[in-house]
């Protein structure tokens, strides 16, 4: 009697282990689903507060110190330095220069990698390599393209003084670095140079994807190829072109390393942009509380120049 009650009890046993087993698999699996996201997201989120977050909320916090560089510590004076910046005639004027030098170099770039993409987007002998050949200086390093062009401007023996003398469009060789008037737009050139074929392969882009339904319709109705323009291409193109403006002034207002590498932000401080104030304060005379306050108050700019491209962004869309 005792086996056979055994015997019947075991299925019910067994069956309520695997119930268990069950429906503990069904709670670690829900948990599981749940966090799965979070565990996926948690490298990225790590990143992100190591590489961008405290580098940044470190960076303002010094803003509000005197600070040496060999200071571990420093000393809080709040506001002081900003009261500093705001009184700094140099400041005013550097940012005036930033914004020459971004504005000019983005519209330029914008200009010529626009023409460069269309003249690219029609159909010619040996294409594919011209399209090639331009993408070679934004390939290049910015140290050979600073080194390069310090030899074309040489004015000794450059190549831009040889062929302009040549043409006689001027008179006698020009130190194009080294003098005040001439140093700025040189640095102009070189980076308009440098990275206007981003601009072309992101027009070049948007180009090969509009209809040509809509140029064969102009041609039917009888339009020319500037009217095919204004009508159809620019407005196609207005979109990436607003934010291939706002990508390069970013870029352009914080670039660094050109101005750097050929002037030094001379001569006579005539390129002397923020960033490399901002160079100078910190590494030049160490002051790396002024200099943080310099890079917060280009970030606060930047964040502002943003607000109103998206603002006009969702006027223009509404």
């Amino acid at each position: 009697m005792a086996s056979d009650e055994a015997i019947a009890r075991a299925p019910r046993v067994r069956s309520g282990v695997a119930a268990g087993v069950t429906s503990r698999g069904g709670v670690l699996g829900a948990l599981r689903d749940r966090h799965l996201g979070l565990v996926l997201l948690a490298p990225g989120a790590f990143t992100f507060l190591v590489l961008l977050v405290f580098p940044l909320g470190y960076g303002i916090y010094t803003s509000f110190l005197q600070r040496h560089v060999l200071d571990p510590e420093g000393i809080w004076v709040g506001l002081e330095n900003y009261a500093w910046l705001l009184s700094n005639g140099e400041f005013w004027r550097s940012l005036m220069l930033s914004s020459f030098w971004a504005g000019a170099t983005v519209g330029l770039q914008i200009i010529l990698g626009t023409a460069v993409a269309l003249l690219l987007h029609q159909p010619f002998k040996g294409r594919s390599m011209v399209r090639g050949l331009v993408l070679f200086p934004y390939m290049m390093p910015v140290v050979s393209v600073v080194l390069v062009w310090m030899l074309l401007y040489n004015a000794l023996y450059g190549v831009v003084n040889w062929l302009l003398v040549q043409a006689g469009i001027i008179a006698a060789p020009i130190a194009w670095l080294s003098q005040p008037d001439s140093a700025f737009w040189a640095v102009v050139f070189v980076g308009v140079w440098k990275y206007f074929p981003f601009v072309v392969v992101i027009v070049l882009a948007r180009l090969q994807v509009i209809p040509q339904d809509l140029y064969e319709a102009a041609r039917i109705d009888g339009a020319g190829a500037w009217s095919r323009f204004v009508d159809i291409t620019l407005p196609q193109l207005r979109d990436v072109l607003l934010v291939v403006a706002l990508l390069r002034t970013i870029f352009m207002f914080n670039n660094f390393e050109i101005i750097f590498l050929l002037t030094g932000g001379g001569p006579l401080k005539a390129t002397m942009t923020l960033p490399i104030m901002v160079y100078e304060q910190a590494f030049g005379i160490y002051e790396l509380g002024r200099g943080s306050t310099i890079a917060v108050v280009m970030f606060l700019i930047l964040i502002a120049v943003m607000s109103i491209y998206f603002a006009f962004l969702r006027k223009e869309d509404a």
